[in-house]
């Protein structure tokens, strides 16, 4: 079986085929262009320039191409990047489908959609019930199938579903702990929290942000299909039910500079943002860690201030 991106050691050379995920026309300093490409399958992903690019090459090697790469494995920045001596674009008599190079959920959609659908029947309030039933149905492809992120956390085929029943089962815990906690807010809550993803992301195979992505934001998005949701089924958008449920959606990024229009000033809206912080950051180390060998540091992690994490050798 040939071998897959990660799985080659540094100094090893390299000719396999992948999925460009990404790629971006930069400018040396001495004026020269090139391409910065992010390739993928199932294993990972692996950086790598494709220097003294002529104007065909940015036609040829764009984002949700899949090519036959020829390289060497090298580190750059304590993090692994692909010195490239050729590439070329797949023919349609090779392994050219992209979705056989996007990284899944470890579970499949069919499971997501089941556990949901169970889900629900936890949400009591008949309007938070109403309104959670009507999106997931709306959007049900989307959500079982895109990412969480285009970069950083869950940014694999499924991750959002994924992302989202992770923070539910974390709920479930703390309101085990704490009788306090209104489980149907928290876990109507958590369902929704990502669901504007679906329009602010273009999808599993090279995913970018689209125009309203860019322009507004999922939190933006997701309010206002709550709201739109609401209208057709005859519930009052500004009755308390649907503002404190949209509440939990606009304040779940917890400050006002990481992108949320107000700060918690609910208790599980408070929970909801601790928890989506907590499984993010979980998955962002793990998918790290993955890589790196017992005793060494992972490479930096963006979404984590830069930091790298050590993966201890203690049996």
């Amino acid at each position: 079986m040939a071998k897959k991106l990660m799985e080659f050691q540094t100094d090893d050379e390299m000719e396999l085929f992948a999925l460009i995920k990404g790629a971006e026309k930069r400018v040396t300093k001495t004026g020269k262009d090139f391409i910065a490409l992010t390739f993928q399958d199932r294993s990972g992903e692996i950086r790598g320039n494709y220097w003294d690019a002529k104007e065909e090459d940015f036609k040829n090697f764009q984002a949700g191409r899949v090519v036959l790469l020829k390289g060497k494995r090298e580190v750059y920045k304590n993090a692994p990047q692909v010195k490239i001596i050729s590439m070329r674009v797949a023919r349609d008599d090779e392994p050219s489908d992209p979705t056989m190079y996007t990284q899944k959920a470890p579970v499949s959609a069919d499971q997501l959609r089941d556990e949901f659908a169970k889900l629900v029947f936890e949400i009591t309030n008949p309007d938070w019930n109403r309104v959670v039933r009507y999106l997931l149905k709306k959007y049900d492809r989307e959500f079982f199938t895109f990412p969480a992120a285009k970069t950083n956390h869950h940014a694999f085929e499924g991750g959002l579903a994924f992302h989202t029943l992770s923070i539910v089962k974390l709920a479930k815990s703390v309101i085990a702990q704490y009788e306090q906690v209104d489980e149907s807010l928290l876990i109507a809550g958590a369902i929704l929290h990502d669901l504007g993803k679906t329009i602010e992301l273009s999808g599993p195979v090279a995913t970018k942000y689209t125009i309203e992505g860019n322009l507004l934001g999922h939190i933006v998005i997701v309010d206002e299909e709550i709201v739109e949701a609401a209208k057709d089924l005859k519930i009052d958008p500004s009755s308390e039910s649907l503002v404190v449920l949209r509440h939990m959606i606009v304040s779940h990024h917890g400050l006002k500079e990481y992108g949320s229009p107000v700060e918690p000033h609910m208790l599980e809206a408070v929970i909801l943002h601790a928890l989506d912080e907590l499984d993010a950051e979980i998955q962002m180390v793990s998918g790290a860690l993955k890589n790196t060998e017992p005793g060494d540091f992972s490479e930096r992690i963006f979404g984590m201030d830069g930091r790298n994490f050590y993966k201890p050798s203690i049996n």
